[in-house]
């Protein structure tokens, strides 16, 4: 992916959750926010989407790129010192004033059981480059210290959400070398 692929990700995991939670979408009420907790823009919604943290994937830290071809006729693209990504999620039931708080756990739910049951970011919106997304389980001192990020709110029930991989490949395209098109051999003594 390019330098997008941070919001591609992002954008892509909130269609899905809101997908979840609203099958069929249309010119219904949007339920997802997407940004930190402290935002009032998303006061109204029912979950937040927050990705707390960005951090190098040790796994694929200096592995190539290999992204497929769109078609056969084509080699696959390789990029050589691409950087891969782990992108951390905090996803939040979280609406200001809520009086409904079983309903928003409901959501909660729905959206845990999309992730599990679907838990790869694919197709065009990915730009066919798809990404695992794994429930993680992260202890309660470290959900601490991502809430103690916003020393204002209270608790509401989260859980973390790992995406990987996540690639941002280099601006510059790789140049794929011509084609082996025939192999001279030659056999016998030198010499002669």
């Amino acid at each position: 992916m390019d330098s997008n692929a941070i919001r591609t990700v992002t954008a892509t995991l909130a269609q899905r959750i809101e997908e979840a939670i609203n099958p069929g979408g249309g010119s219904s009420p949007q339920y997802v926010f997407v940004g930190p907790l402290d935002d009032t823009a998303g006061d109204k919604l029912h979950l937040r989407l927050f990705l707390y943290r960005v951090a190098v994937n040790p796994d694929f830290r200096s592995a190539d790129h290999i992204v497929p071809a769109s078609s056969s006729s084509q080699p696959p693209a390789v990029y050589q010192g691409s950087l891969a990504l782990d992108l951390y999620y905090l996803l939040t039931v979280f609406t200001k004033g809520a009086t409904d708080e079983l309903g928003d756990l409901a959501m909660l739910g729905q959206a845990m059981q999309a992730l599990n049951d679907s838990p790869l970011l694919a197709g065009s919106a990915m730009k066919n480059e798809p990404a695992r997304v794994t429930l993680d389980p992260i202890g309660s001192e470290e959900m601490s210290r991502i809430w103690a990020l916003f020393p204002v709110l209270n608790y509401r029930t989260s859980v973390v959400y790992l995406v990987s991989p996540v690639w941002i490949d280099p601006a510059v395209s790789p140049v794929a070398g011509a084609p082996v098109v025939e192999e001279a051999l030659s056999v016998g003594q030198f010499g002669d």
